[in-house]
């Protein structure tokens, strides 16, 4: 089989050199013997798949792709036009609408992630009251949660469009909510999730605090309980073995050592080849918790972290 080569994002202004953004992956790809092609970001997400991977060799065989997020559709669209040309992403759509979205990986994940529950709903569509009642009833009906949909939260609105400090207050939580999907608008994925509120270890230097982050139980607190982002690794597995542990992208600099143990045997359940997980370290020291799994295609990487062994890995696969 050949040897899988990686997509990068073009740089809008010079769509013959990476994206700034990946431009250092793909020196180090060059520097380890691998092989690396550009595809239009833009282009894919305007559902131009044929034009965005017209740079990609005929027949090139197995790929990966290391690049800006992508809507599960257009993902799946991408992997039709490099299936014409000859081409093969080694994730699947299935698998990365599996990863990429928290109905896909949650069924796994759970006891091992803050309880979560969902509403689907169209762009832009609020859930009616009686929807938002029935999801906070499953979710115990009481106590902190935050709102996101299947991929993102709004954090950086905390107050007034993530965090809901009690979900006995249902007037307080279609508030937060309507705010939630009128920010998100068009971007808005899948549906609405409500995710139980956990709090999560501090760094030493800094106040205790709590959750929010994209996973919903994750850890930028604007809530007045503290401030600071939480200790959070983020873990990169391919084929069910880690190849990568480092701090979180949002928090470069912070020594992480994550206990694996319970979380190796779910990914390897969840069956999908190139997956990250965050994970954070509860508060009352009771252990470690997954507060995201993402496609690792699609995961950032955290400042000056060396990542030679991961891509020496994609491209060993």
């Amino acid at each position: 089989m050949p040897v899988p080569a990686i997509l990068f994002p073009a740089d809008p202004l010079n769509p013959r050199r990476p994206d700034p953004h990946f431009a250092w992956e793909a020196r180090l790809l060059r520097e380890l013997g691998g092989e690396h092609h550009l595809v239009d970001h833009d282009a894919l997400i305007a559902g131009h798949a044929e034009q965005a991977v017209r740079r990609v060799p005929q027949d090139r065989g197995p790929l990966w792709y290391r690049g800006w997020m992508l809507p599960s559709a257009r993902y799946a669209g991408f992997a039709t036009a490099l299936a014409a040309r000859g081409c093969a992403l080694l994730t699947s759509p299935a698998g990365y609408a599996t990863a990429h979205e928290l109905p896909g990986w949650y069924d796994v994940f759970e006891g091992a992630t803050p309880p979560s529950t969902w509403i689907p709903t169209a762009a832009s569509a609020v859930p009616g009251p009686e929807e938002l009642a029935a999801a906070v009833a499953r979710l115990g009906g009481s106590g902190p949660a935050i709102v996101k949909d299947y991929v993102k939260s709004r954090k950086h609105e905390w107050h007034e469009a993530c965090y809901i400090p009690e979900l006995a207050d249902l007037a307080s939580v279609g508030r937060v909510v309507a705010r939630f999907v009128e920010l998100q608008g068009e971007f808005l994925t899948g549906g609405v999730v409500l995710r139980r509120y956990e709090e999560f270890e501090r760094p030493a230097d800094g106040p205790g605090g709590s959750s929010g982050d994209d996973s919903g139980g994750g850890s930028d607190d604007r809530s007045g309980r503290g401030s600071g982002r939480a200790v959070e690794a983020r873990v990169w597995w391919l084929d069910g073995e880690p190849v990568l542990v480092g701090p979180h992208p949002d928090a470069p600099h912070h020594d992480v050592e994550p206990d694996l143990t319970g979380v190796r045997p779910l990914v390897r359940m969840l069956g999908c080849r190139f997956v990250t997980t965050d994970l954070a370290s509860r508060a009352d020291g009771s252990g470690w918790r997954v507060v995201e799994v993402g496609d690792g295609q699609v995961s950032d990487l955290p400042h000056g972290i060396d990542a030679t062994g991961l891509l020496a890995s994609l491209i060993a696969a």
